[in-house]
């Protein structure tokens, strides 16, 4: 298996609210199968998907609406390990390699967690400094990443 095989691939999604660009807050959800998780929302790619595509299915899939516009993308795939714990429930998968997106929901969205197969049973609009200080400790330093980015580009 090769190194990109080791690592799931995966597309996530920083997302602001319609109030952007005047409020930068970030959504970030609690996981449900997971107590004091809090992450951004992501999923994995099925095969032959474009990676957009992959992106408003799992927005409705993990958040209940797809109502949202692509405000800018990561230039790059980035990739992390699981903590051994996950691993073994993500095998064959090491890890996960990842296409960030940030996405302003617009207006009408109306976000509902009670999906067919929730993932997360609480979220929050927060600073950035609060998400990352949220964020699960083994996804801090790709969110430090991504977020820079975004900060750097003038976005966040």
């Amino acid at each position: 298996m090769g190194h990109n095989q080791l690592y799931r691939p995966n597309v996530a999604m920083i997302i602001v609210s319609d109030r952007y660009p005047e409020q930068k807050k970030l959504f970030i959800a609690h996981r449900s199968d997971l107590e004091g998780i809090w992450q951004f929302p992501q999923g994995g790619i099925d095969e032959g998907e474009e990676v957009q595509e992959a992106l408003f299915r799992e927005l409705e899939e993990e958040i209940g609406t797809d109502r949202a516009t692509i405000v800018a993308e990561y230039p790059e795939w980035i990739s992390y390990d699981f903590p051994e714990k996950i691993a073994l429930k993500m095998q064959p998968y090491k890890g996960q390699r990842q296409r960030y997106f940030l996405i302003k929901l617009q207006e009408d969205a109306c976000i509902n967690l009670d999906t067919q197969h929730p993932e997360f049973n609480e979220y929050k609009f927060v600073d950035v400094a609060k998400a990352l200080e949220m964020s699960a400790h083994f996804k801090k330093p790709v969110y430090e990443k991504v977020i820079g980015y975004f900060k750097n580009e003038g976005y966040l």
